[in-house]
């Protein structure tokens, strides 16, 4: 498993924490996952970190109105696909 995937099946699980309620724990996990992604975005095209710099943006909204099934879904749906893009070239 590479590095993107691995980090792409961590997203997921903690997408399924916010779903499940487990708001804290999966804040907590999701600042360390975002480190690791910016990692991966930082090598990536600029409209991938534009695109990446947008979804922060988006995703912090979500977390300041509390809106963990939002957040969830950007982290299980958006992320995946911008860091699959950014791992396939």
């Amino acid at each position: 498993m590479s590095e993107v995937e691995g980090l792409i099946t961590r997203l997921q699980q903690c997408a399924d924490g916010f779903r499940l309620g487990h708001d804290v724990e999966a804040a907590m996990t999701m600042v360390q996952l975002i480190e690791t992604a910016q990692a991966v975005i930082d090598s990536a095209a600029p409209k991938q970190r534009q695109d990446w710099e947008a979804l922060l943006g988006l995703m912090f909204e979500c977390q300041q109105g509390q809106n963990w099934l939002a957040l969830a879904d950007y982290l299980q749906y958006e992320c995946v696909e911008l860091l699959r893009c950014v791992g396939i070239r």
